[in-house]
């Protein structure tokens, strides 16, 4: 009867810890939960297979392109633009995100423009990307860049700004000098809310994917995702979409297990 009572303390008390055998429970429940109200919903009849396909056939649709090697063309070809377009943000927003947190003059400087671009609807540059950069893996790559990079670099630069000052304060007393400053102490005690940064816009990323691969895309989930409209291939559009919801839960999985490599003082 103790048990019970504190397993339901902990688990109504805000902030309270979990075994990991309660949360794999928890989350087996949920999934069992939505899959079992898909089956019903399409092998009751309530849903017609035109708005919602029955689970084995998106399963044997996934099958059939696995076997003759599509599938694995079109992962590949995703996996590709959704890493190329990520990294180069996050290349170039970590330092620049430090110094704008770091720096009013940085901030004052680029702020304003950064703000104004990040509200700009990427769709609508899809356009401008072809004109100016041509039809290809560029034009791709840089739809995600573009859908990334100007969030990231605010909210990294938000994390270096709510670094403690007593901790640069305390390093001056130590020696460190002001350039010595950001990355020394400013970047390691911003590290893992800049790695919780990055994991939440990879999610992003993933969600860009369908637009960059909008037009003239002949690879891709995306592509074969928007090819199945057409067509009103329903299977294959929830495969496809099934897709890049496990690669962006893979993805999101590796920057948690990151954090707790790299910071595992924040764990």
């Amino acid at each position: 009867m103790a048990t019970k009572r504190s397993l339901l303390q902990s688990f109504t008390t805000p902030f309270g810890e979990i075994s990991a055998t309660a949360a794999l429970i928890a989350a087996s429940i949920v999934w069992i939960a939505v899959l079992g109200a898909w089956a019903i919903a399409t092998y009751g009849g309530f849903i017609a297979d035109m708005f919602l396909p029955v689970p084995d056939a998106v399963i044997r649709r996934g099958l059939t392109l696995a076997s003759d090697g599509t599938l694995f063309v079109h992962l590949w070809s995703s996996v590709k633009v959704v890493i190329l377009g990520f990294i180069l943000s996050a290349v170039i927003a970590v330092p620049l995100g430090l110094y704008m947190g770091t720096y009013k003059i940085v901030q004052a400087a680029l702020e304003p423009l950064v703000n104004f671009i990040r509200y700009l609807p990427v769709t609508s540059l899809v356009p401008l990307f072809i004109l100016w950069i041509g039809i290809g893996l560029g034009q791709r790559v840089t739809v995600i860049f573009f859908g990334v990079f100007f969030s990231q670099l605010i909210m990294i630069s938000d994390e270096a700004r709510a670094v403690s000052r007593d901790l640069v304060n305390a390093s001056y007393t130590l020696g460190t000098t002001r350039n010595e400053a950001i990355w020394h102490v400013i970047f390691p005690a911003a590290l893992p809310n800049i790695i919780n940064t990055l994991r939440v816009t990879m999610g992003w990323a993933w969600t860009y994917l369908v637009v960059a691969e909008l037009v003239a895309a002949n690879s891709g989930l995306g592509f074969i995702s928007l090819k199945a409209m057409r067509g009103f291939q329903v299977d294959t559009i929830f495969l496809a979409i099934m897709l890049i919801g496990l690669l962006g839960l893979i993805s999101d999985m590796a920057f948690r297990l990151l954090r707790r490599w790299l910071c595992p003082w924040a764990a």
